[in-house]
């Protein structure tokens, strides 16, 4: 596989200089990230401040995403997303073309990523998550790698303050969706679901584990680890 070029280096250098600048960022493993092949990212959302960060500290691997089409609207944004090759997707609805382009990208050796709770919680705790990534691991067969972050709840306010943010982030261990043998159904990507925010949850402090807290009843039926 060739593996793709990331666009706009310089523009991704500018934001990693940026965010490295308001914050202190502790990376833990972020060095474990596979170096090519396909994979997906699924993470909390805090707020915005998290994806520019996280999309410039993962070059130089390629990293792709899908984004409400309403984006596209403003003109910086759009011409962003266009940069950096975002999916534009209609909500409240089977997008069957994004998410054909999105396994065709995830083939090609993007990175694909994904916020499974759907919108920011701004307090960083976790919300409970919504199915639609379990059809993209199943149809891409794409390994799933959790990342973990926090810190950027507080950084509204400390950018008022002039203060840097502490930004965390962490990576769990891959692993494989696994219907074993069974049909999908909705209850079936439920729990599939499910199972990996409680793998995204043992990664966070427990503060930050909200809707997934009780860790301890987590089962692992659908995932095959790496």
């Amino acid at each position: 596989m060739i593996q793709p070029k990331p666009r706009g280096s310089f523009f991704n250098q500018l934001i990693k200089i940026v965010t490295s600048s308001l914050c202190r960022i502790k990376k833990n493993n972020l060095d474990e990230i596979p170096h090519e092949g396909p994979l997906i990212v699924f993470t909390n959302h805090i707020g915005g401040l998290e994806i520019p960060l996280i999309y410039s500290h993962l070059q130089p691997r390629p990293i792709t995403a899908m984004a409400k089409i309403e984006s596209w609207d403003n003109g910086i944004v759009s011409w962003l997303f266009d940069l950096w090759k975002i999916i534009p997707v209609r909500r409240g609805e089977a997008d069957v073309d994004a998410i054909r382009q999105s396994i065709e990208m995830i083939r090609e050796g993007y990175i694909f990523a994904i916020t499974p709770e759907g919108t920011r919680s701004r307090d960083g705790k976790l919300r409970h998550a919504h199915p639609g990534v379990v059809p993209l691991a199943l149809h891409s067969g794409a390994p799933l790698l959790p990342m973990a972050h926090w810190g950027a709840e507080n950084f509204p306010e400390n950018i008022k303050k002039l203060r840097r943010t502490d930004f965390e982030i962490r990576l769990g261990n891959a692993f494989i969706l696994d219907a074993r043998g069974e049909r999908a159904t909705s209850a079936v990507r439920e729990e599939m679901v499910s199972e990996m925010m409680y793998q995204l949850a043992k990664l966070l402090p427990p503060k930050y584990r909200g809707y997934y807290a009780d860790v301890e009843n987590t089962t692992e039926k659908y995932l095959r680890f790496l």
